[in-house]
């Protein structure tokens, strides 16, 4: 397309600019299109003139053949097609918008259902509540246990109490008692059960060996009670009938066995004990029903002193063996209880295997009893071996420590102590860095005085570190590295804190100089639990305690509970006295800002754990 401009005499040549802003510029643009046969046909303006012949235009028209127009601005337009691809194009846009704005959309609607749909959770950076449950009307046990019943990845707290007693009610006999399960988080109660006699022990665990049935707990009574409760809704799944233990009572808490019955759930034993004979009798009790596994099976026991276990060994090899005894350790093998319970010559292939090492010390009248020790033992824990996939046996004696190897029965070390007095449990744990397993103990030292020492079980060691003396303390359970002291350090720290206040130390082998006071109670610590919070690695440390009962008033039940990492950096320093270097509180914030706590029962190189210590 050519296009012809018509030329004004009285304006002279053309200016693009000057003729857009004139408002006579319409007359002046003349289109030519070109036809099939290649000649040029004029248009017309608006006011019907013709335009003037221009030569150079029409020269220009045909050495150009194609077409093109011209805009009354000037600029070339788009080919007929053009329209139809810039409608085409303006529709794609159109399209990629929408589809972006609607994923845009989609998203945001998913980010604000995860944000208040799927609950985060729960941060328990502080952790500290204190729940008072009203008083206690009696009992001498504190069961308490640490369990994730709610499924909030928290650990919450089971505990059993009694509520009162009423001799004089006709058809009661004993106090009542309730199971109580309290929330992790805030405190609150979850449920609670009522259970016809004290409780002695309560395990909560999952019988079913990987798989979603849920926790269990058990409950072990003072006397003839075995119950079964779901940890979710608190209510009774079973409870073994009294009638199956004859005359006998329970002297022990409940065992878990592996399947015998072969049900897909763990089976149990429990151990009796005659009221007026020195009879043992064990009884197999079915995980999923409560039923018992074949008939009671007795072993008359000769010995004197605290009665040992029961306990279950499992070896190397695989082979079970229960432990068990009066002032001795005596072993007899899960296979030959089975035999005897169900009354038949053979047992299930997985209690067929033997442990050759403890099959030679039976009795040479080929006994079901297999002597292990027999020398005043007092106490009996299992202690990981760091060199093997089973656990040594750590005795307490009237004369000291002696640790047997669990594949053969010989001592590892023997350890005398020349104290007399009484001993508590050793704590099992890492207080140096050689990674050799050490020992906490603790001897008693005068009235209402306990010794405490650090065994070094590493044989190019054996030595005993110094000593500092605490009040009436002793040893709870054990996570390693950290101690946890519930005492009145008064003798030991410097102040003048009545001795009614109790206090929380903490005492770690980076600083042996300084306990830090992390909390106080004036109520005495009956029972204690340290648990692990695997999100936030942190550790939390539960406490029952009760306050002082006057005649007529029975004492008050309180629970507690309290984030170390935060209790760590709240803490008051204080200073043992036969210490004198001085350590900077900066420096000590500064380390115990560092530590992680991390779950790890069975490791023997875990990291960080703690050691716990409480006054009953």
């Amino acid at each position: 397309i050519s296009t012809l401009w018509k030329k004004s005499p009285d304006l002279g040549e053309y200016d693009p600019l000057t003729q857009a802003d004139s408002d006579e510029s319409e007359d002046d643009l003349v289109l030519n299109l070109q036809q099939k046969n290649g000649g040029l046909k004029n248009g017309k303006s608006p006011l019907g003139e013709a335009p003037e012949p221009d030569s150079d235009a029409e020269a220009a028209g045909a050495a150009k053949p194609h077409l093109t127009e011209v805009t009354t601005e000037g600029y070339p337009s788009e080919p007929p097609g053009g329209l139809e691809q810039k409608a085409t194009s303006s529709l794609v846009s159109y399209v990629r918008t929408s589809v972006f704005l609607l994923t845009l959309g989609i998203s945001m609607i998913l980010v604000l259902l995860c944000a208040f749909l799927i609950p985060c959770p729960p941060r328990d950076l502080h952790s500290t509540w204190s729940r008072h449950l009203g008083s206690q009307g009696g009992g001498d046990l504190s069961p308490l246990e640490l369990a994730d019943v709610n499924g909030d990845g928290l650990r919450d707290v089971l505990l059993s109490f009694v509520t009162s007693r009423n001799g004089s009610a006709v058809g009661v006999s004993g106090p009542a008692a309730n199971l109580v399960c309290l929330s992790g988080m805030n405190g609150s109660t979850l449920w609670s059960s009522p259970l016809p006699e004290e409780a002695r022990d309560i395990t909560c665990l999952d019988l079913v060996p990987r798989g979603s049935a849920g926790t269990v707990c058990l409950v072990t009574g003072t006397h003839k009670v075995l119950s079964a409760f779901n940890a979710t809704s608190g209510k009774a799944i079973w409870t073994l009938n009294s009638n199956y233990l004859s005359n006998g009572t329970l002297a022990a808490p409940v065992v878990v066995l592996p399947d015998l019955d072969e049900d897909g759930v763990r089976d149990l034993v429990v151990l009796a004990i005659g009221e007026l004979q020195p009879d043992l009798c064990f009884l197999l009790v079915s995980g999923r029903t409560g039923s018992p596994l074949g008939r009671p099976v007795k072993y008359n026991i000769v010995g004197v002193g605290n009665l040992i276990g029961p306990q279950v060994y499992v070896t190397t090899n695989g082979a079970v063996y229960i432990l068990f005894g009066f002032g001795n350790i005596q072993a007899v093998a899960l296979r030959d209880i089975f035999v005897q319970a169900q009354n038949r010559d053979s047992s299930p292939p997985s209690l067929q295997i033997e442990e050759p090492e403890w099959e030679k010390r039976r009795s040479t009248n080929l006994s079901e009893l297999i002597d292990v020790y027999s020398d005043g033992v007092e106490l009996l824990q299992m202690v990981k071996a760091p060199d093997s996939n089973c656990s040594n046996l750590l005795i307490t004696t009237r004369q000291g420590l002696v640790l047997l190897r669990g594949q053969n029965l010989t001592p590892y070390w023997t350890l005398s102590l020349q104290e007399k007095g009484g001993k508590d449990q050793p704590t099992p744990g890492y207080f140096t860095d050689d990674h050799s397993l050490d020992f906490l103990l603790q001897i008693q030292d005068g009235v209402g005085m306990k010794k405490v020492k650090f065994w070094d079980s590493n044989q190019s060691k054996h030595h005993l570190s110094s000593a500092f003396h605490l009040r009436t303390i002793t040893c709870g359970n054990v996570v390693t590295f950290v101690f946890l002291f519930v005492a009145d350090c008064q003798d030991a720290v410097q102040g003048t804190e009545p001795p009614s206040l109790y206090h929380l130390y903490l005492l770690h082998p980076a600083f042996p100089s300084i306990l830090l006071d992390l909390a106080n109670t004036t109520g005495i610590v009956t029972a204690s639990q340290v648990g692990i919070n695997d999100l936030w690695k942190d550790a939390f440390y539960v406490t029952r305690t009760t306050g002082p009962s006057s005649e007529g008033h029975p004492a008050a039940l309180v629970v507690s509970k309290l984030s170390l990492r935060w209790a760590l950096m709240e803490g008051q320093v204080a200073q043992l006295r036969e210490t004198t270097p001085k350590i900077g509180r900066g420096e000590l914030r500064r380390f115990l800002s560092r530590i992680k706590f991390v779950d790890a029962p069975c490791e023997v190189t875990s990291v960080w754990n703690i050691w716990l210590l409480l006054r009953v």
